[in-house]
């Protein structure tokens, strides 16, 4: 079996891939692959979040013909929801792609969530290094749409686009502690249903500066994603954003962050989930009332 290098990565595809593989399934000498790598300092990552049902995958689609068509090198990492028992993902939101599988200047990777909480893949902060040191000019990263939680794509992405509908209403709200800090450019999609321009009114009298405590101003861009409208001026607004120097002054507190949810990992490391059920199910057979602070205070004195 041919030596994945961090160099290799940028000359095979199915190299990058094989890689994935190998780090996502912790096989062989991973981690010494991952301290080789040298990221592209020039390919950005783009986040693009939201709520079920907002049309995350068929934006992701519009956004990747636009930026082939301006001969661009872009890889999607799609995390998608997975079964809480085998932790198999569910795919179909990949029909939406399924134009741009032979694509030379395309790679699209599915992600099994694996049960992470907050909608990304608990590889996804190596895995997106690996794609950062091949030979791309973007990276995007869909997340499974699961409410809040998913703010963690902020850490990994350079400008994130929150997608929402206009029947959203009323939600905006509840989103606001979560989703509505996290964004640098919002996408109403299906803005040709009905009450789409008084949302994006709306939510634009929501960012003004009377309202929010946001020092950079946040584009709202209208979209219809299955007719590819509003893609360009959502670009031209993600394009405007990374541009800027602002990004860069949260770069040393995200790469902590980074740091910490890598470290948390490695100590984690010898806590398998599967030795945890099974020995959860004898503790169950010999308890008439289980106490999970118990079993797990019991467990910690063991390590």
């Amino acid at each position: 079996m041919q030596t994945i290098t961090a160099d290799s990565l940028k000359t095979d595809i199915k190299i990058l891939a094989r890689a994935i593989s190998l780090v996502e399934n912790e096989v062989g000498d991973y981690q010494q692959l991952l301290q080789q790598l040298q990221p592209n300092p020039h390919a950005k990552v783009i986040g693009i979040t939201g709520p079920p049902g907002a049309g995350k995958s068929t934006l992701v689609d519009a956004v990747l013909d636009k930026l082939v068509n301006d001969n661009k090198k872009v890889a999607v990492l799609c995390v998608d929801p997975s079964s809480p028992f085998n932790l198999g993902a569910v795919l179909g939101d990949r029909i939406r792609m399924s134009d741009w599988y032979t694509n030379p200047n395309v790679f699209i990777r599915s992600l099994a969530s694996r049960g992470a909480m907050g909608g990304l893949h608990p590889k996804i902060i190596e895995i997106t290094d690996l794609v950062l040191a091949a030979d791309f000019d973007y990276v995007i990263i869909e997340t499974v749409g699961v409410g809040q939680s998913e703010i963690e794509v902020a850490g990994l992405a350079d400008v994130t686009v929150v997608v929402v509908v206009p029947e959203a209403g009323d939600e905006i709200q509840t989103m606001k502690a979560g989703l509505m800090e996290i964004a640098n450019v919002f996408a109403v999609n299906k803005g040709d249903r009905p009450g789409a321009d008084k949302f994006v009114k709306n939510l634009r009298l929501m960012l003004a500066p009377a309202f929010t405590t946001t020092q950079i101003p946040v584009d709202v861009i209208k979209t219809i994603a299955h007719e590819k409208q509003g893609i360009e001026t959502l670009l031209t607004a993600i394009e405007n954003y990374l541009q800027g120097n602002h990004f860069n002054d949260k770069k040393a507190w995200l790469l902590a962050e980074k740091a910490y949810q890598l470290i948390l990992k490695q100590r984690m490391s010898d806590i398998d989930k599967q030795t945890l059920k099974t020995n959860i199910e004898q503790a169950l057979q010999k308890q008439t009332q289980f106490n999970l602070y118990s079993f797990i205070h019991q467990l910690n004195t063991k390590l």
